[in-house]
């Protein structure tokens, strides 16, 4: 009678979670952000110039109107990607826009290298749009408070 009891043994019941089928989802989830994290940073490359100016407080976030060295520009529209669009279409949209937003601040950005000529007439075009206020933009300089 002993030789069946030890044959029959029960196991012990184990109380512990498995984490190993956890930490495959987790290395598979880490490894698709890695891989689309790059591809969802699309912006535009400006080198803007250094000044000493103090920043611009604002509550709202700024529309940027951007112009690089071949004259194309940019319209990125509070906290938005920067657009491609052409001259007549910036006007129209600005226009529009800061007919619903009139406390919206402008701000016309240009790497350092672009002809002043092309900044003018961008800031011209912000202007015929009806904005009341444009800024230019720069990055800051070193005695910058």
């Amino acid at each position: 009678m002993t030789t069946g009891f030890s044959r029959h043994k029960r196991r012990k019941l184990k109380s512990e979670i498995n984490v190993v089928p956890y930490i495959d989802v987790m290395l598979v989830l880490l490894i698709i952000f890695m891989v689309t994290a790059p591809l969802l940073s699309l912006s535009v490359d400006v080198d803007l110039p250094r000044s000493n100016a103090r920043s611009v407080e604002s509550k709202k976030d700024p529309v940027v109107v951007t112009v690089d060295a071949q004259g194309r520009y940019f319209l990125t529209l509070q906290g938005g990607r920067p657009e491609p669009i052409d001259a007549t279409e910036l006007t129209a949209r600005l226009q529009a826009f800061v007919a619903q937003n009139s406390e919206v601040p402008v701000f016309v950005a240009a790497p350092g290298g672009v002809e002043y000529q092309k900044v003018m007439d961008t800031m011209v075009l912000v202007q015929q749009a009806g904005v009341p206020r444009v800024s230019l933009m720069s990055q800051p300089g070193d005695n910058a408070r």
